[in-house]
């Protein structure tokens, strides 16, 4: 009785053995054909810029493995040293536009995308806490361009905004550094983002993007 009882084990093992190959073999399929799929409508919706443009996004979120921040050169990188991190409730006239540090209002910019342009003192205190501002003339951004824009952002810590008389159509800044871009697929924003998002050189980094002002024409 024993030796029967132990066959009838290893049976049900073996079963039960083949239905869990059976299963994960048929998610494997399932979950291959939904990339797939994915995919093949990916390709077929976006083209041209807004591929390229969300491709920044993947990079910057997705990489693996992880780049190392600092390996990136940016070439065309501006720097600005002695940028002073204090608090004040006047108007800043900065050394730079847009600002990329410096004397900054004592409430900071939530962190998301703005279809309207921002105070610069709240933003420049958004930079002091590691976050990066993408901003771009809108006269030269506009349409499938700003979509890609808009969908290449990472959901943390980045504001994008329009900042009319730009002398690129799109800028980055973090603080203590920015980039003139050639337009929304220039692969130096990917690089830029990567390198300078939540960066040591920030004052504050890490320290809240949220629970603040939202601004004028909050996206998401």
């Amino acid at each position: 009785m024993a030796d029967h009882t132990s066959d009838d084990l290893t049976i049900k093992q073996q079963r039960e053995k083949r239905r869990a190959e059976k299963v994960a073999a048929l998610k494997a399929k399932q979950a291959k054909e939904k990339r797939n799929q994915r995919l093949g409508i990916g390709a077929a919706v976006l083209g041209g810029v807004a591929v390229i443009a969300i491709l920044v996004g993947i990079v910057v979120t997705s990489a693996t493995p992880p780049i190392d921040p600092d390996t990136i050169e940016i070439e065309g990188l501006e720097t600005f040293d002695g940028l002073e991190p204090m608090h004040v409730e006047t108007v800043v006239d900065y050394e730079m536009s847009p600002p990329a540090g410096g004397p900054h209002n004592p409430t900071w910019l939530n962190c998301g995308v703005y279809e309207e342009t921002q105070q610069n003192e709240n933003a420049v205190h958004s930079l002091e806490h590691g976050a990066v501002w993408v901003t771009y003339d809108p006269e030269r951004v506009s349409g499938g361009d700003l979509d890609a824009l808009r969908g290449s952002m990472p959901s943390t810590y980045i504001i994008l905004s329009p900042f009319p008389g730009l002398e690129a159509p799109v800028v980055a800044s973090a603080w203590g550094v920015q980039v003139a871009l050639d337009g929304v697929d220039d692969p130096r924003l990917a690089d830029f983002i990567i390198k300078y998002r939540l960066a040591e050189s920030a004052p504050e980094p890490g320290a809240l993007c949220s629970q603040a002002l939202d601004g004028p024409g909050k996206v998401s």
